[in-house]
């Protein structure tokens, strides 16, 4: 799972807002899909720009992050780096690509927990989702690091 922070939560809710609001979502579009829009926010590269630079190479993001090397060269291995920066693991980004991560799926009402990967309003709901999965994770740290004397009971 993903190191929580601050610029991820932001990042997360960013995205969700984009796609909310109506930003053009294609899921067969390297740099349109789930994510590819995660990747616009996080590097504020252009649709086009991270379509093209997985161009570079074969396949979907899935096929993609499992062929990853940070010491490749390639464009989208860079954009990758950048994620995984924030603290976005592979799989978290394998996960999101196919809206699957146990953890997150978890904390939806049953009835929504069967989303379809391709689906606008499944992918914020899985983003919204991810990022209080991890603003409550961060608030837990937060409290687990603070002196014994400053944790209010």
């Amino acid at each position: 799972m993903a190191r929580s922070s601050i610029v991820l939560l932001e990042a997360l809710r960013e995205t969700a807002g984009r796609l909310r609001g109506g930003a053009r979502y294609e899921w067969g579009h390297m740099g349109s899909c789930n994510c590819g829009h995660l990747a616009q926010t996080i590097t504020r590269n252009s649709k086009g720009q991270i379509h093209g630079a997985a161009m570079w190479r074969y396949g979907d993001w899935r096929e993609q992050l499992r062929d990853y090397c940070p010491q490749s060269g390639l464009p989208l291995d860079e954009i990758i780096d950048q994620m995984r920066d924030m603290g976005i693991t592979r799989e978290d980004l394998a996960h999101l690509e196919t809206l699957s991560d146990p953890s997150v799926t978890a904390r939806l009402p049953q009835h929504c927990r069967h989303l379809k990967h391709n689906l606008r309003d499944d992918v914020v709901l899985y983003l919204e989702t991810w990022a209080d999965l991890l603003e409550g994770q961060l608030k837990v740290h937060s409290l687990e690091t603070k002196p014994r004397e400053e944790v209010e009971v």
